[in-house]
């Protein structure tokens, strides 16, 4: 098999495990079952408007590491502030391109880099903790609604 096979491959769909939208700056994240994403950004959530960072997602499976990491025994979603928690599925393989989450589709931007609320948030430490499992950004392709168990591919 060719490298760019390999690098286009994936080894099974991921499932949506958690959603919040941030109803304003520095709120607590609320959990919804279900979100609409549309043309510019994820309704109910405050960064609403199109672009490279309209969406951030984290891997479920980086939860334990960041825990760890930060001396703690858990982590939370709410804690960590990121729009979508997803399983199964190596979300930075998804970064430059093109996905399907639930009903959405997004493409991948960059990595979603810790803000200096993981300090607070996390305690001392917490921003060095995150580092490198902060997961993905990605901007909208195409609106749509995604709820819990919905399933995250790559389009091929």
């Amino acid at each position: 098999m060719a490298l760019r096979e390999l690098v286009n491959g994936y080894a099974q769909p991921g499932t949506v495990m958690w959603i919040g939208v941030r109803p304003e700056r520095r709120a607590p994240l609320l959990p919804l079952s279900s979100v609409l994403i549309n043309e510019t950004g994820i309704e109910g959530d405050h960064r609403v408007k199109a672009g490279k960072r309209a969406v951030s997602i984290i891997q479920w499976e980086h939860f334990p590491v960041i825990a760890s990491l930060a001396n703690k025994e858990d982590v939370t979603p709410e804690e960590l502030r990121r729009n979508f928690v997803v399983s199964g599925i190596n979300l930075l393989g998804l970064r430059n391109r093109t996905f399907r989450i639930g009903g959405a589709v997004l493409r991948g931007t960059g990595i979603c880099a810790p803000c200096s609320r993981m300090e607070e948030n996390l305690g001392p430490g917490g921003y060095a903790a995150v580092r490198g499992h902060g997961g993905i950004t990605a901007d909208i392709i195409l609106p749509g609604e995604v709820s819990l168990q919905d399933q995250v591919e790559p389009v091929t």
